[in-house]
């Protein structure tokens, strides 16, 4: 009998907050800044005597961001040392938050939280190869290394304000899901704080890293030997170590080797596609955590107040995917291009406070998600046109004044040149003709050059009507109306 696999994961995402100044000092908090070790001082740089004194602004925004997800907010709350060496922590421990996070509980993408905490982040380690390579960045040859590889400390983002979020361990009965459902639900974290403007998130300027706890059992009640896979900085990168992390200990399993699952942490290797070792897992008790005394303790009942909070958040991923739904009743797919594309989803909006009506709405959404998408795709200059012409090109489709294809083709030029449709259809001679007098005589014409077509309608082949009708509407240059080109022909050939 083939043995029944449990797939379990966790996820820890850490997004750095978009506040003007770090967690516990007035330094910049700049992500773009490209000159290191420039946004320093001697609080994030850990000089003797400094103190810290903690960003309210950061600890605002993990409140907002815990009331968006249902989480229960903390009266008190209060930070922590968590000691352990390592280069790029200045101090030689990381202010964070152990016994009395900001927020506990909640839910998101199907998943339910355990905890959002708050603490600094850590300095960049940037690595290089190479004799007598350059180690600046911004061209300045001061620093050369004589050494075949060197690493090198930017303490430009030592000390940005951290918000670490950890879900609770959820069991699927298969791989694929399992994967999947990290991979979806670190874009809905990631869209939920760019909404709430929490954070920009950017995985590819670390803004936003996520870790994986990964696991797999024969029994649905026990949990197998638990790894972290680390600093994963894109959505893929996450579903594709999930599912490898689980297949290779699937395999494992079924080998009888089952006893080589080791609790460690592991890396990514964008590269091979595969995890690798790196070291085994501490454990809390490693890194003896305790109270910072620097710190004064927080009743955030005093500092904030929550209803008020809560009645200003903005309208949240989940909140517009159901309006969209039930006000517009357009296609899940396309709603998703609206609510990951800012901009196109306050476009989107502009045009249905122009159109209004549901059918016209959805014929709109069509034609954005696939033509003019497709345009965007193919073409960098392509730039949404303005609401007002938008809409009445849509007006002009569902009046049937143009064909569809000439709606593509006057799409194609004013997403380039922001002009009204009509004028374009006018000048180019695309409007629809509706006169039968004079389809009539396009069609006999048509008729008669197209022998084979018309017998074989007439033995019974009505495709071959459909090519009749595409001939006309070559002819017209696509202005004819398809429908009243067929319904002449079919009187023509009865």
């Amino acid at each position: 009998m083939e043995k029944k696999y449990y797939s379990t994961i966790g996820l820890e995402v850490h997004a750095e907050l978009a506040t003007k100044s770090k967690m516990f000092c007035s330094c910049k908090n700049d992500a773009d800044e490209k000159n290191p070790n420039v946004n320093v001082c001697p609080v994030c740089m850990a000089h003797p005597g400094t103190l810290p004194v903690p960003n309210k602004e950061a600890i605002l925004e993990v409140v907002r961001i815990g009331l968006a997800i249902g989480g229960n907010i903390a009266d008190f709350t209060e930070f922590d040392r968590k000691n352990y060496f390592y280069p790029d922590i200045p101090k030689g421990y990381q202010i964070s938050q152990y016994k009395f996070p900001i927020v506990s509980g909640g839910e998101l993408a199907g998943m339910k939280l355990t905890r959002i905490h708050l603490e600094e982040d850590t300095a960049s380690n940037k690595h290089v190869t190479g004799n007598n390579k350059q180690l600046t960045e911004n061209g300045e040859s001061n620093v050369k290394s004589q050494m075949s590889n060197a690493s090198l400390i930017d303490f430009n983002r030592a000390g940005v304000p951290l918000s670490e979020l950890v879900t609770e361990a959820h069991t699927f009965e298969s791989i694929d899901e399992a994967a999947k459902t990290g991979g979806a639900f670190g874009k809905e974290y990631q869209l939920l704080l760019q909404y709430l403007g929490a954070s920009e998130a950017n995985m590819e300027k670390g803004e936003m890293r996520v870790e994986a706890n990964i696991s797999i059992s024969t029994n649905k009640e026990k949990y197998g030997t638990k790894v972290e896979v680390k600093n994963l900085n894109s959505f893929r990168s996450v579903e594709r170590a999930i599912r490898f992390e689980l297949e290779r200990m699937k395999e494992l399993y079924e080998e009888g080797r089952e006893s080589e699952i080791v609790q460690e942490t592991r890396g990514w290797d964008e590269g091979k596609q595969a995890t690798f070792s790196q070291r085994s897992k501490e454990s809390a008790h490693d890194y003896r955590y305790f109270p910072d005394p620097d710190i004064p303790k927080f009743k955030l009942s005093e500092m904030f107040d929550m209803e008020k909070l809560r009645a200003e958040l903005p309208e949240l991923p989940t909140q517009k995917r159901a309006r969209y739904k039930n006000d517009f009743g357009i296609k899940d797919e396309d709603i998703e291009s609206y609510i990951n594309d800012a901009e196109l989803g306050k476009w989107f909006e502009e045009i249905t406070m122009i159109i209004s009506d549901k059918e016209k709405i959805k014929i709109a959404s069509n034609y954005i998600t696939s033509d003019l998408l497709g345009l965007k795709k193919n073409n960098t200059e392509v730039k949404l046109p303005s609401a007002g012409n938008f809409a009445e090109l849509i007006g002009m489709v569902a009046l049937g004044k143009i064909s569809s294809r000439a709606a593509k083709d006057i799409l194609a030029m004013i997403v380039m040149s922001d002009e009204s449709p009509m004028k374009i259809a006018e000048e180019k001679d695309l409007l629809q003709k509706n006169d039968e007098g004079a389809l009539k005589e396009i069609a006999e014409k048509i008729i008669a050059a197209n022998p084979e077509a018309v017998l074989s309608y007439k033995s019974g082949k009505e495709n071959a009507l459909m090519s009749l009708v595409g001939q006309i509407m070559k002819e017209t240059k696509g202005s004819a109306n398809p429908a009243l080109a067929l319904k002449i022909l079919k009187e023509l050939l009865s």
